[in-house]
């Protein structure tokens, strides 16, 4: 095995830490409206207005099939996301919010506006942009590796 330097030990805990801080703080902000983060960012990818299938969903959240049916399940029946069939395909299922879930994902992200002040008050908007630019490249570089497995 190859020595490792220390920021490539940094590396992965310091993504870690940045995750669960603002997991962490999004859940708090998010327990009073009966939605958590994960949910947030489900019902944000669906913000943009075209029905998704639930695959094109996971892969816009970066979640596996699975978790995001169980989600899918739970905002079907708070009535915030409503399922249909394809109209193509009759394997899949077509997601889109309804208007309950744009109205409270305007709650939610009028609720989390403090975490993303403080989030994005720790820098420029040109460090921003590197670090979103950073993120989008370890992503896509990952899921590159891993399809070559």
């Amino acid at each position: 095995m190859k020595e490792s330097t220390q920021q490539e030990r940094e590396l992965p805990l310091a993504l870690r830490a940045a995750y669960m801080a603002l997991h962490r703080n999004t859940e708090a902000a998010f327990a009073q409206h009966g939605v958590t983060a994960d949910q947030f960012v489900l019902l944000l990818a669906l913000s943009e207005g075209q029905a998704l299938t639930q695959r094109e969903l996971a892969d816009r959240i970066s979640s596996d099939p699975s978790t995001v049916r169980a989600m899918l399940v739970l905002l079907e029946k708070m009535e915030l996301i409503q399922r249909a069939s394809h109209p193509t395909d009759s394997r899949a299922k077509t997601v889109a919010l309804t208007a309950s879930g744009r109205r409270k994902l305007r709650k939610l992200w009028k609720a989390g506006q403090s975490i993303r002040d403080e989030m994005y008050g720790c820098m420029t908007p040109d460090e921003a942009d590197t670090l979103i630019r950073q993120l989008r490249n370890i992503t896509s570089t990952l899921n590159q590796e891993k399809s070559l497995v």
